[in-house]
């Protein structure tokens, strides 16, 4: 407890201190602060003389500081190695044991079969070991569960039919650690390997290898990474044992392992690990092989997504993810790992079609549940609940984590959503604040038999129960997450620096883009530009969601500005409005290239009344 009182106090202390530009609340409710040590002027000392000592920008220095990065750290944070970050397989328990049995597998060309989760970072995992084992002459079967029919983790049937398709290894990625009583049912048909992130308190499976960062006597240290990086660390630690054993020869080269790491820097995004350390080393690197784009079907999806510049994070975590899991949500679960294993760019377009009509699909079916959620999320706040659990009978499975994210982004406060059943079981997941750690309270909740499934992440978890125990589990959520209730209603809006418009140039984004990639851990910098004007508003895109913006500073100064989600977006009528008011807006400044010219653009995410 005492991590999230720390988290909790800090939280309190922002409200105690000034406002930036003196809002306290902005047109959607939120107050705009200072990012811890943005005035603090030993901070300022440091952030001069990491500038001075690496040779940055001064603002660079300045963020870097802000962000506790030290000298001896800067060097690593600024240009990431993964040869000096990359750390030894064998620190993960079971992984000498999981190594030696893949590297026979190999040896021996026995049948694979790869059970992975129906999210981004399962279909990740599944494709960087499907890929491996068939580079080394391994005939591989791969299967993702549907969301409806099979729900989360391992099953009898499907891992039996792996088996039936001759697997001899079974491998099951993004799942498996709380699945003991399904692989106790295989193990004499099939060695089981688990390589899993999430947390359980439950006894381990009796399988050949559990190679999990957040098993109870796992001292890696590796807790924040995700499935598909220890899908990748597999691979390295198998090929060390088969280099040790002489095996690979001028017919048989090594594999090309760095070529997975799109894969692996797309799941760490999605997946919502925090980039710092191997994480962020794991992405640098890793989007600097994605913007090759020799993945075909990663190509195909990025063209059908509009991406024409080099992929980013955010490319990853808002263009491509989300059309990956759209499959697994309301569609083909198996469609999004299809995608990143195909080499025909044919099928690979029609495939990327596909997956991103079922996302536009995925949010009209989120868009018809969110009102009434959201109208119902308020009730239980006004009832004094401090977690919100939501459920309805009408509400499809695949879209409801989306939708309590939205409900936690609202209210501030951790929310899970479920879907009810034809038979009265309730599926759902929930999304938490930090410093609360939602996973634990969901395995303590199947553990006293109130949920029949249950197991996630400190920020994210999903769970299944009988409607009848649907307000004995909000007691618990209540009681567990008590410390909820104090919590803002919004969370403050943390700004890093108040720029003018003039000072708002391409030059400067770029600088900051230093920082990059940006993502969980390592925010991107959050700017505040003071009394602007907007002289011209224009709603662009395919179905006009976007407002496209000219801004005007006090006295010089242009700058082009977008605002997402023009339709839902209660700041679209405030930057419509044609009586021009002066306003005070926060967002991120990036540098924009078309046609060979670099302009800056303003990313809107607040604005206030200037008064």
């Amino acid at each position: 407890m005492q991590s999230n009182s720390l988290e909790l106090t800090h939280q309190s202390e922002e409200t105690s201190t000034p406002s930036v530009l003196g809002v306290e609340a902005s047109f959607v409710g939120r107050r705009w602060v200072w990012r811890a040590g943005a005035e603090d002027p030993a901070l300022m000392r440091l952030g001069a003389a990491l500038a001075q000592q690496l040779g940055i920008p001064e603002i660079v220095g300045r963020l870097l500081a802000m962000r506790q990065i030290t000298p001896d750290q800067a060097p690593h944070f600024l240009e990431p190695k993964l040869r000096a970050l990359l750390p030894d397989p064998s620190n993960l328990t079971d992984m000498d044991k999981a190594a030696a049995r893949m590297a026979t597998a190999v040896q021996n060309r026995e049948v694979i079969g790869i059970f992975g989760d129906y999210d981004v970072d399962g279909a990740c995992a599944s494709a960087i070991l499907a890929s491996f084992f068939e580079e080394l002459g391994c005939t591989v079967h791969t299967h993702i569960p549907d969301r409806m029919t099979e729900g989360y983790g391992p099953n009898v049937a499907a891992l039996n039919n792996l088996i039936t398709q001759g697997a001899s290894v079974l491998i099951c990625v993004d799942c498996g650690t709380a699945s003991a009583d399904i692989l106790s049912q295989v193990t004499d048909k099939a060695d089981v390997i688990v390589l899993d992130h999430h947390k359980s308190e439950d006894a381990l499976p009796p399988i050949l290898a559990t190679v999990n960062p957040n098993r109870p006597d796992c001292s890696s240290g590796l807790h924040h990474i995700c499935a598909a990086a220890l899908a990748f660390l597999a691979a390295v630690a198998t090929t060390r044992d088969l280099r040790r054993a002489e095996w690979f020869s001028t017919a048989q080269p090594p594999p090309d392992l760095m070529r997975q790491l799109d894969l692996v820097a797309l799941a760490t995004v999605c997946d919502v690990m925090p980039l710092h350390g191997l994480n962020r080393a794991f992405v640098t690197q890793g989007l600097k092989i994605m913007a090759r784009r020799q993945r075909t079907g990663l190509n195909a999806l990025l063209e059908i997504a509009g991406i024409t510049k080099a992929p980013d994070a955010f490319s990853c975590g808002f263009a491509l993810g989300p059309r990956i899991n759209a499959g697994g949500r309301i569609a083909e679960a198996p469609l999004g790992l299809r995608l990143l294993r195909c080499s025909d760019s044919f099928e690979a377009r029609q495939m990327a079609e596909r997956l991103d009509a079922v996302n536009r699909r995925r949010q009209g079916v989120e868009a018809d549940i969110l009102d009434r959620a959201m109208q119902q999320a308020e009730a239980q706040k006004e009832a004094g609940h401090a977690v919100i659990l939501l459920a309805g009978k009408d509400w499809h499975p695949g879209v409801v984590g989306i939708v309590a994210g939205r409900i936690k982004e609202r209210f501030n406060r951790p929310a899970l959503v479920g879907a009810e059943q034809e038979d009265g079981t309730i599926k759902g997941s929930g999304r938490s604040v930090p410093g609360l750690d939602l996973g634990t309270v969901i395995i303590a909740a199947r553990q006293n038999g109130i949920l029949q499934t249950g197991g996630g992440h400190a920020m994210a978890a999903g769970f299944s129960l009988t409607a009848d125990k649907l307000e004995d589990f909000h007691s618990l959520l209540d009681a567990r997450l008590a410390q909820a209730a104090t919590l803002p209603d919004r969370v403050p809006l943390t700004i890093d620096a108040v720029v003018a418009i003039s000072g708002a140039t391409a030059e400067l984004a770029q600088d900051m883009a230093a920082l990059a990639p940006f993502g969980a851990g390592n925010a991107e910098p959050l700017l505040a530009i003071p009394r602007v004007n907007v002289i011209r508003a224009d709603r662009i895109g395919r179905d006009g969601n976007t407002l496209r913006l000219l801004l005007k500073g006090e006295n010089t100064g242009r700058l082009k500005a977008l605002l997402f989600r023009a339709h839902e977006n209660p700041l679209a009528a405030k930057l419509e409005d044609t009586t021009r008011p002066a306003l005070h807006l926060a967002g991120y400044l990036r540098a924009e290239t078309w046609n060979g010219r670099t302009d800056a653009t303003f990313f809107i995410q607040d604005a206030a009344a200037a008064l």
